[in-house]
């Protein structure tokens, strides 16, 4: 059961500017025919088609029990105090506030963000910083699932 989903999708523009460079190199390759024109046009969208749907399909889930975070899972149990940061401040943890060894999903095309921090001994990481719309739900949800 999830108490929380987010799949952090890239911008629509993102599809266009994709769509717009396969034309251009496909115009690239028009002096040769409309063949090679059009096989630009797929060969760009097959290449970058896949890299951006990959980017836009990070994902943040909570269960009862677990923090998914893209591809890692962390204990509910493990997580410490949650901080909310707007648009201003996630900039700041996402440049000069950084720590090295922080656990990042990094969107920069969603401003806001919500940083918590890792307790465990196991953990190297300070804290995580994840980019999400919804800010204000994510950690309302986490500090449900701990109680």
């Amino acid at each position: 059961m999830h108490l929380y989903d987010e799949r952090l999708t890239v911008p629509a523009a993102w599809w266009f500017f994709v769509v717009l460079a396969g034309c251009l190199f496909g115009g690239l390759l028009l002096p040769l025919g409309p063949g090679p024109a059009a096989a630009g046009l797929v060969l760009v969208v097959a290449v970058f088609g896949p890299l951006v749907h990959r980017y836009g399909s990070a994902r943040i889930v909570v269960t009862p029990g677990t923090l998914v975070v893209g591809d890692r899972a962390i204990p509910i149990d493990e997580l410490g105090t949650t901080e909310i940061l707007d648009a201003g401040e996630a900039v700041e943890w996402r440049t000069y506030k950084a720590n090295a060894r922080a656990l990042l999903l990094l969107r920069a095309y969603v401003p806001t963000a919500l940083r918590v921090e890792l307790r465990g001994p196991h953990h190297r990481a300070p804290y995580l910083y994840l980019s999400t719309r919804r800010p204000m739900n994510l950690a309302t949800i986490l500090a449900f699932t701990r109680r």
